[in-house]
């Protein structure tokens, strides 16, 4: 017989995964179809599209600390949140108000500083609860990837029926809606001291976190990058703006069985051989994409993202974790996602750009390809310390 505190813990676990599913929809609402617009009805170059994109990573790097500290300071976390949701859907709509270059990129950086809170504040909510509740993190972040491969589809069809402008006013309607809901979650916080210069000092001495952070670097920065350029190498390819949701689909839908079944695939292979693998597999879709198959074959590849991103991410994570000093363990983590998420994704991001309006959009995938493959002898190279260390 369920007390009636367990009845809340399982409705507040029901809101966070309401919510994480609304906030990664809105994301995929967006974002996969954002360098079609600033290309195809902004009239930007390859280059401008480039910078524009990449300014995003770069002021969450920097931005991010700045929200934990409001958040802290105030003890007031869920307002934050319910605020920067609404923000950056409003902030997002005045991209369909300006004309020029400079215009774009001040509503890109203005839309940058608000959304760089939204993930980390509703993570600091979620972990909360997860320590309270006894429940598995992963199994509510999860439905953020099923949000996101949802939206994708949707998105493509309403954008082919009423014009690719939809995608903002879509953005924009359903983060303010899961601001309402996230105003209801509760008003807790988890704090974690982190003194990034000491841990920073202690981390890099040691050479298998040097390594993995470079193996991110190479090999999750060109995965982010194609969330963002994907669209226009299928539009090249043949595919409608439906299609392209659909590829999405693939891609993003296929990430959450694998994120649900990697914890067997470590058990059973090891982390390292795990990371090896899923890093092989993105290496072969970037090489595929090079020689520019038909869709078909476009579309078929896409669920390769499932290896390499549902793998990739818990095994390389929970490496950083036991890798690190359990004192330093959250500067490891901090590292770790600003070399993937953060560096790794503008660098891409940005020379993607450069590359598109100079020699072409399939010509990307020989960087994402090399940088791969770049990234797959770093951790080779784990796998030869690792053997060094056990022995």
């Amino acid at each position: 017989m369920y007390s009636l505190s367990m009845m809340k813990l399982e409705r507040t676990g029901l809101q966070f995964r309401l919510v994480y599913f609304f906030i990664f929809f809105s994301f995929g609402s967006l974002f996969p179809l954002l360098s079609v617009f600033l290309r195809n009805d902004a009239g930007l170059s390859g280059t401008q599209i480039g910078t524009i994109i990449s300014l995003s990573p770069v002021v969450m790097i920097f931005i991010q600390p700045f929200w934990g500290i409001v958040s802290d300071a105030t003890q007031r976390p869920r307002f934050v949140l319910t605020l920067t949701l609404c923000l950056t859907g409003l902030t997002a709509l005045l991209y369909l108000l300006v004309d020029t270059y400079f215009l774009f990129i001040i509503v890109a950086l203005l839309s940058a500083f608000f959304q760089s809170a939204i993930v980390p504040v509703s993570d600091s909510l979620s972990l909360s609860y997860v320590q309270r509740s006894g429940e598995n993190y992963g199994s509510i972040r999860l439905y953020g990837a099923l949000g996101f491969s949802a939206a994708v589809l949707v998105a493509g069809w309403f954008a082919d029926q009423f014009g690719i402008h939809v995608i903002f006013y879509l953005f924009a309607f359903i983060l303010i809606f899961v601001s309402l809901l996230s105003f209801r979650l509760p008003e807790e916080s988890q704090q974690m001291k982190i003194n990034m210069r000491e841990g920073s000092r202690t981390l890099l001495k040691m050479p298998r976190f040097i390594l993995i952070i470079a193996a991110t670097f190479c090999v999750f920065g060109p995965v982010l990058a194609n969330n963002f350029y994907f669209g226009i190498y299928l539009e090249e390819t043949g595919a409608t703006l439906t299609g392209i949701g659909v590829a999405f689909l693939l891609a993003a839908g296929s990430e959450a069985p694998f994120m649900k079944v990697a914890h067997n695939f470590i058990g059973r292979l090891g982390l390292v051989n795990v990371l090896l693998f899923a890093s092989i597999v993105s290496a072969f879709r970037w090489g595929i994409y090079i020689f520019e198959p038909p869709l078909f074959i476009v579309y078929v590849t896409t669920i390769m993202q499932g290896i390499s991103v549902g793998l990739y991410v818990p095994a390389a994570l929970q490496y950083v974790r036991e890798l690190a000093p359990q004192e330093v363990r959250s500067t490891a983590v901090s590292l770790y996602s600003a070399a993937g998420n953060g560096f790794g994704n503008w660098f891409c991001a940005f020379s993607a750009g450069f590359i598109i309006e100079f020699l072409g959009v399939s010509s990307l995938y020989i960087l994402f390809a090399f940088l791969t493959v770049l990234g797959t002898c770093f951790i080779i190279m784990i796998y030869r310390l690792d053997k060094v260390v056990i022995k």
